[in-house]
């Protein structure tokens, strides 16, 4: 990839902020730099948004509002559908900037294109599918109307780690239910979401459906337009300690919210288990995205039996991994999104060590420029390390072992999380007992990866509230209502 082939696509995209149809600057004059996390370089400086900015912002979805939902679904429907065409024509830009703002090789963000872009074609589709009922009471003196009805504005956060999928699964959805957002992504990884806001608007999207806010200051953006009475709907992906803080502020204009938050998952192989498969889905559970998925497995818990051999067949696969800066060819990891994110990890094994864990390979951060670190893998991990409790957020492979069922499903269950789990064994029984008795929103069974767009992403306990994909997806942006006809 030259670098003026990176250039045309970084100076593609849009400085500014989108409200009201129109591409702004900030109210203050303010910019924020967004930097590459292999080079630390500045990839561009956009707009820094202000409160005053989020009170415009809001205003426009507000005045918006009526006439989208009013908006026949099959239009919402063919703007979504225009939209998947446009991401699908111009995957290859968004993959190379993605890879450039977050740091994931090509590879994978060319997935991330595919994979997000399928949230734009499911919802286009369920656009026309939003039903109700209408029948006899059961007393027989009048007749019942069901109807859905779009919830109203929605105000839209979204994290750093993957800048198209979850963008998409948040807005498509919404769209398609006849809401109107506000969106605002993380500061570490903007330029993807302002390129998919120019695509949505190419589509045929009006002025003011879509409003997008690039912020250094969170919370003093947040501010006016959760408190604003006009807002219905948070939709929040990132930390549970965030997402806590933005529910209490929530509950005073008692809106509906999405919450998908943090995650510890657990990747439970059985004696009986094909460890060929289970090494393969290990790989790709943890190190995906560089292990910075909120569904990246975060303990191994592995029958002492096979964990040697489980050990030793990952470690060997780890060891061979190629680490660079993700536009180059062969690489498999790229660099974290920061240094804190190298420190974090790397405390983390370091404490993992200190309770008696033994490092397999990796375990060191790498010199140079960017935030990279080593491809880890611990054996023999102990009760009461940080890393069995924490997510890692990194690509630290962490085993620990267990003897029987029981043990292996507390242990799995021993967290406040419950976003997903992974399961490897040949024996269907245990497989549907464990359907059942994992303390998990999604589970994958013998597969390390579960996300599709047809499917009810979310967890349970501190890992979130509500469903973002499948059928489930879009009625986080509709209400019930109750109509009664009398009879007389």
């Amino acid at each position: 990839m030259t670098a003026a082939a990176e250039r045309a696509v970084l100076d593609a995209v849009p400085a500014s902020l989108l409200i009201a149809g129109e591409w702004v600057a900030s109210s203050t004059g303010a910019t924020l730099d967004v930097t590459d996390p292999s080079t630390g370089e500045v990839l561009r400086s956009i707009a820094d948004a202000s409160p005053e900015d989020a009170q415009r912002a809001m205003d426009a979805a507000a005045a918006a509002q009526a006439a989208w939902a009013a908006t026949a679904p099959r239009v919402r429907g063919e703007i979504l559908r225009k939209a998947f065409e446009l991401v699908r024509e111009r995957a290859e830009d968004l993959a190379l900037l993605m890879t450039l703002e977050m740091g994931k090789p090509l590879a994978e963000a060319r997935g991330e294109v595919a994979y997000g872009n399928e949230f734009l074609r499911w919802f286009s589709e369920e656009a026309v599918r939003v039903t109700g009922r209408y029948g006899l009471n059961p007393e027989g003196t009048g007749r019942m109307i069901v109807s859905q009805r779009p919830v109203g504005p929605c105000y839209l956060i979204t994290p750093w780690n993957f800048p198209l999928a979850m963008a998409t699964r948040k807005i498509a959805p919404a769209l398609a239910a006849g809401c109107t957002v506000v969106v605002k992504p993380a500061a570490l990884t903007p330029l993807t979401t302002l390129a998919l806001a120019a695509i949505l608007e190419e589509a045929g999207v009006p002025a003011g459906v879509v409003n997008v806010l690039t912020t250094s200051d969170s919370r003093g953006v947040s501010a006016p337009i959760i408190g604003d009475p006009r807002l219905r709907k948070l939709s929040f992906t990132g930390s549970t300690e965030v997402g806590r803080a933005l529910m209490k502020q929530a509950a005073d204009g008692v809106l509906r919210v999405s919450m998908e938050l943090g995650g510890n998952a657990p990747f439970v192989v059985f004696e009986d288990a094909d460890l060929d498969k289970a090494v393969e889905g290990a790989l790709a559970a943890k190190f995906r995205n560089i292990g910075q998925a909120c569904t990246a497995a975060n303990r191994f818990i592995v029958h002492a039996s096979v964990a040697d051999e489980f050990a030793r067949r990952v470690t060997e696969r780890v060891a061979a991994m190629r680490v660079g800066r993700g536009t180059e060819d062969g690489v498999t990891i790229g660099p974290l999104i920061d240094d804190r994110a190298v420190a974090t990890s790397l405390s983390l094994v370091d404490d993992a060590v200190a309770k008696g864990a033994t490092l397999a390979v990796g375990g060191a951060a790498i010199d140079g420029p960017g935030s990279f670190v080593q491809p880890t893998v611990l054996t023999d991990v102990q009760p009461g390390s940080a890393i069995l409790r924490e997510e890692i957020f990194g690509p630290v492979l962490a085993i620990a072992t267990f003897d029987t069922e029981d043990q292996a499903i507390a242990l799995a269950n021993a967290t406040e999380y419950g976003l997903v789990s992974y399961v490897y064994t040949q024996d269907l029984a245990r497989g549907h007992r464990l359907i059942d008795r994992f303390d998990t929103g999604m589970m994958g069974l013998n597969a390390g990866v579960v996300s599709n767009a047809a499917a009810p992403f979310g967890g349970v306990k501190q890992s979130g509230i509500g469903r973002e994909g499948g059928l489930e997806g879009i009625h986080e942006y509709l209400s019930t209502k109750y109509t009664l006809i009398p009879a007389d």
